[in-house]
């Protein structure tokens, strides 16, 4: 059921709690193996014209040319596959919700960073009579989509052209690796939004813990997320801003802000086959993002070489392998309202 929606309040973030401990397989061996086209046009003044679809190669990923070095991540095939393969880890984490915002009935959706469209296209079967908005920097979305869909070329962090007071809900997934300035976009949202609207910030927070010391201080995936971190900060990202997104929303204006909170396990150590299916997909997203993430922060920010970044991504990986180490990492879901 919808989280309660308490009385409104701009003085505190009701948190959630992460779950128990997750129990570990103690038998577990160490390591382990009615649709149309879009018809959207673009809030930027970007039609998609061959200029938005001529991407920028580089290190053999392929990268976004609207707003040229803006997302450090690739957009390539392979990326897109990661990030459904998140998607699907999510809904199992979730127990198949989409949001956790109490809606009612809306009628106007926008989705910030929509990546391949996957939760955008899920929202509008969910919501029929909604219209769902996506942007992105990339147009990789599909063609044929569910009628009350479309995507649009946009970049979050510049002007929005929407208006005032037209949206039902605003909704961020994973965009802690891209926005720089949390405060404007959110203002901005607020701004979107109409009395009464919500908004939600869903994340990943990319700090590496374990219950039962199993984990090594030298753990191969946390010495890879403290270069990551480092890399993207370079750019002005903070990975780990997103530790304060009950707090942003407090101070961009919403109200009756709550966060949940879940473990998602590293690899398939979990003895609940739910957790053990959640913990494979999780390992898989890892694994594929070692390289492609990394690539331009590391090179770009770090001053590394890609083939050592290849190198590192390798080592990183045969450290996931291991079932014996019941590391975890948490998911995130923050959110608030617009006051009535």
């Amino acid at each position: 059921m919808p989280p309660r929606v308490i009385e409104p309040t701009a003085t505190a973030v009701v948190p959630g709690v992460a779950q128990n401990a997750i129990e570990a397989d103690s038998d577990i061996a160490s390591s382990d193996d009615g649709y149309e086209s879009d018809r959207g046009g673009s809030l930027a003044s970007t039609s998609l014209t061959a200029g938005v679809r001529d991407y920028v190669f580089e290190n053999n990923r392929r990268y976004h040319r609207f707003r040229e070095g803006h997302y450090l991540l690739p957009n390539d095939d392979i990326e897109q596959e990661r990030e459904d393969m998140k998607h699907a880890m999510v809904v199992h984490v979730c127990d198949g919700w989409l949001h956790f915002a109490p809606l009612d009935n809306p009628q106007k959706i926008l989705d910030i960073g929509t990546g391949t469209g996957i939760w955008a296209i899920d929202m509008a079967d969910e919501y029929p009579s909604a219209e769902v908005i996506g942007i992105d920097l990339s147009p990789i979305q599909p063609g044929w989509v569910p009628p009350n869909v479309r995507f649009l070329v946009d970049d979050a962090e510049s002007d929005w052209g929407h208006g005032r007071g037209k949206f039902d809900y605003v909704h961020a997934r994973h965009m802690c690796m891209a926005i720089k300035d949390w405060p404007k976009l959110l203002q901005q949202a607020y701004d979107a939004l109409k009395p009464g609207g919500w908004i939600e910030l869903q994340e990943l927070r990319f700090v590496v813990s374990c219950d039962d010391g199993t984990m090594p201080p030298n753990y191969g995936f946390s010495q890879w997320l403290r270069y990551l971190i480092d890399g993207l900060s370079r750019f002005g990202v903070d990975l780990l801003g997103m530790e304060k997104n009950g707090q942003k929303l407090l101070d961009a204006g919403f109200v009756n802000v709550e966060e949940k909170v879940w473990k998602i396990p590293i690899g398939t150590w979990a003895k609940q086959q739910k957790m053990k299916t959640i913990g494979a997909y999780n390992r898989a997203v890892i694994s594929d993002a070692l390289a492609g993430v990394s690539m331009a922060p590391f090179t770009r920010g770090l001053g590394w070489r890609a083939e050592e970044v290849e190198v590192f991504a390798a080592k990183v990986r045969n450290s996931l392998s291991n079932s014996r180490i019941h590391s975890y990492y948490t998911f995130h879901a923050v959110y608030g309202q617009k006051p009535k």
